[in-house]
């Protein structure tokens, strides 16, 4: 585990242990997860080197968390990295905790070699947008989504 320096945050890697409170911040964060979900998720993700699950202790408890992965691109020679997810709970925003994951997770990537970090966030998520400015992150693109139909066996 290490401390942060921010109030107290102290940064760990995410245990299998951690499914029900990682449900509870994905469905704060709009993706609502039961904690079965999101056991069967972290069985994959936790044994995949490519990703890495971080979680802000205060207090003795998870207030927080942050996925990144990391991967190969056609525009790029270097590996790249995305942060997945990441989330504050309601009642601990606006005390270092998001900082302080965002600082774990880009020491991790940089101690892998990655060159490259981004992130896709919601049009909506204006607070998030100054954030992720705020940390030297800079506007280059547009995601655009479309859920595919399933096929038939």
């Amino acid at each position: 585990m290490t401390d942060s320096g921010r109030a107290g945050v102290l940064i760990r890697a995410a245990e299998f242990s951690d499914a029900a409170i990682l449900a509870l911040l994905m469905s704060q964060l709009g993706y609502e997860t039961r904690v079965a979900e999101m056991e069967m998720r972290l069985q994959s993700i936790l044994l995949d080197s490519r990703y890495r699950t971080l979680v802000a202790v205060v207090d003795g408890r998870v207030c927080g968390m942050i996925g990144t992965f990391c991967h190969f691109t056609y525009e790029h020679n270097d590996p790249s990295a995305r942060i997945l997810a990441l989330v504050v709970e309601a009642q601990a925003r606006g005390r270092g905790v998001g900082r302080a994951l965002i600082q774990a997770a880009e020491d991790d990537l940089a101690a892998r070699n990655m060159m490259r970090l981004s992130v896709d966030t919601r049009l909506t998520r204006k607070e998030a947008h100054l954030f992720y400015e705020r940390l030297g992150y800079e506007k280059n693109g547009f995601r655009f989504v479309k859920t595919l139909p399933v096929q038939a066996d």
